[in-house]
């Protein structure tokens, strides 16, 4: 499976194009912002796109041209203002969401958030922009017609292990963090899982491995 990976130079895109790298049963392309980002991924044997999200939909339509699937972790990082986080995590998604239709992608798995559909959960200062971008995101993509899968992970943490976790479609009952580990892998675990097909999953730590997980999702 050919696979772009959206915003592969954050944390869990990089864990993200290590694992699809070591996997037999995927190709991994990195879409980057920048060159000098570069570097990383040719040192794994990654092939690169270097462009923006800030790009229009026409253009982004032909730089992904050609993959079968999808995978969208970008996010404009929490010290930009609140107007990239509109023009990245909203809008640069819906153009990603809209150039893969036009390109036929079979598999559209989207990273964002847990309580992307709370707003009561929004007040935390500084979030609720944040929070409102990934709500429309994940939004446009389940009416896209795509087969997609939205993983929504609590706070991430940068534990080395993926460990056990927690999957639900209540996100009141998750524990408070998850490593990016666990997030990655459940990437990988999920792009070829009819079973989790047209399915939004709030993700922790829990008492459950990866696929014990999925097959247990209700």
């Amino acid at each position: 499976m050919k696979v772009v990976i959206i915003g592969a130079n954050g944390k869990v895109g990089r864990l993200i194009s290590q694992k699809m790298k070591a996997s037999k049963e995927f190709q991994p392309t990195a879409f980057i912002r920048n060159e000098d980002q570069k570097a990383y991924f040719e040192n794994l044997g990654i092939p690169v796109l270097i462009d923006s999200l800030e790009n229009s939909e026409e253009h982004l339509s032909k730089v992904i041209e050609g993959f079968d699937a999808v995978v969208f972790s970008a996010g404009s990082g929490g010290s930009t203002g609140y107007d990239k986080t509109i023009e990245i995590d909203l809008y640069g998604a819906v153009k990603i969401i809209e150039a893969s239709k036009k390109n036929h992608v079979k598999r559209f798995v989207m990273v964002g958030a847990a309580f992307s559909d709370v707003p009561e959960y929004w007040k935390q200062p500084g979030m609720k922009p944040y929070y409102i971008a990934k709500h429309l995101a994940d939004k446009e993509l389940i009416r896209s017609g795509l087969d997609y899968t939205v993983l929504r992970p609590v706070r991430l943490t940068d534990d080395e292990q993926a460990g056990k976790v927690k999957m639900t479609s209540n996100p009141f009952t998750l524990n408070e963090e998850i490593p990016r580990e666990a997030v990655a892998e459940t990437v990988l675990a999920v792009l070829d899982a009819p079973r989790v097909s047209q399915r939004i999953i709030e993700m922790s730590e829990g008492e459950l491995s990866i696929q014990e997980a999925l097959s247990q999702l209700e």
